[in-house]
C-alpha cells in the first residue's frame, strides 16, 4: 500500500471514488488502498460537504459513513437517492460501526448499494468498490430490454409499463432489470441476493427478496394477489414472463 508522500498520480480517466468520513485516519487509510487500486479519491468530512460534492463533482461512487457531523449518512442517502434537487443513482456503499440488521435494511431501503460494518478491511472495500461498479455498469446499459407489455431502459434507469412510466427505487430496478435479462429463469432468493445485490445472508437476509418482490407486484400488477408478470414458482423462487 502506497504511503503518504507516494508520487503515484492517479490517472485522469480513473473512476472517481468519494469517500465521506469524519474521522481523518480512516478516509486516510482508505485513500491510500483506492489509490493503489487505481481509483481518483476525493473526500468530505460531514454530510452538507458530502451532498455538494455529490451534487458538484459527480463521483463515479461514494463511500458514506452514517455518522456524520452536519447532516447524518442516512439522511445524506435519503437527499442523493429521493431529494427535492433531484434524485441520482450513484453507487453508495454504506459504512457504519453499527452491526444490527434494521441500520442495514434502512440502508438498503434508502437506495444503498453494499454495507459495510466497521472495523473493516481496506482491502476487502476495494474488493467492494470494484464489486458494486461491475454491477452497476454493465455491458449493455445502452439497450432496452422487452418483456410483454414492459419495457426496461437501463441507461436510463426508466420503466413502462403498458405505456405508463413506473416509478422504482434503485434496488427494486436493479432487481426488475436482472430479472428481465433472463426472462422464464427461474432463480431462488440466494441466487438474487448474490446476483443483485451482490451480498449473501451474511448482511442481507432471504426476507430482503421478497420484500422488494412484494413491491415491485404492487407496482407492477393489476392483482398482486394473483401475479401474471413476476411469479413465484414454489418452493424454488421467483422469475420473470411474458404477461401477454
Amino acid at each position: 500500500m502506497s504511503q503518504p508522500g507516494s508520487d503515484r498520480v492517479a490517472d485522469a480517466k480513473a473512476p472517481v471514488v468519494l469517500v465521506v468520513d469524519d474521522d481523518a485516519a480512516i478516509r486516510t487509510v482508505v485513500r491510500w488502498q483506492l489509490d493503489d487500486a487505481g481509483y481518483r479519491v476525493v473526500e468530505a468530512d460531514d454530510g452538507p460537504t458530502a451532498l455538494r460534492r455529490i451534487r458538484d463533482d459527480h463521483p463515479t461512487l461514494v463511500v458514506l459513513d452514517l455518522s456524520l457531523p452536519g447532516l447524518g449518512g442516512l439522511d445524506v442517502l435519503r437527499s442523493v437517492r429521493g431529494g427535492r434537487s433531484g434524485r441520482s443513482d450513484t453507487p453508495i456503499i454504506v459504512l457504519s460501526g453499527r452491526n444490527g440488521e434494521t441500520d442495514r435494511i434502512v440502508g438498503l431501503d434508502l437506495g444503498a448499494d453494499d454495507y459495510l460494518v466497521k472495523p473493516f478491511s481496506p482491502g476487502e472495500l476495494a474488493a467492494r468498490v470494484r464489486s458494486v461498479l461491475r454491477r452497476t455498469t454493465p455491458e449493455t446499459a445502452d439497450e432496452a430490454v422487452v418483456v410483454g407489455l414492459l419495457r426496461i431502459e437501463p441507461a436510463c434507469r426508466r420503466v413502462v409499463l403498458d405505456g405508463l412510466e413506473v416509478e422504482l427505487t434503485p434496488k427494486e430496478f436493479d432487481l426488475l432489470a436482472f430479472l428481465a435479462t433472463h426472462p422464464r429463469h427461474v432463480f431462488t432468493r440466494s441466487q438474487l441476493l448474490d446476483r443483485v445485490w451482490n451480498s449473501s445472508s451474511e448482511w442481507l437476509g432471504e426476507a430482503t427478496v421478497t420484500e422488494h418482490v412484494h413491491r415491485l407486484r404492487l407496482k407492477l400488477e393489476a392483482d398482486p394477489s394473483s401475479p401474471r408478470l413476476l411469479r413465484t414458482v414454489r418452493g424454488v423462487g421467483y422469475q420473470l414472463v411474458d404477461d401477454e
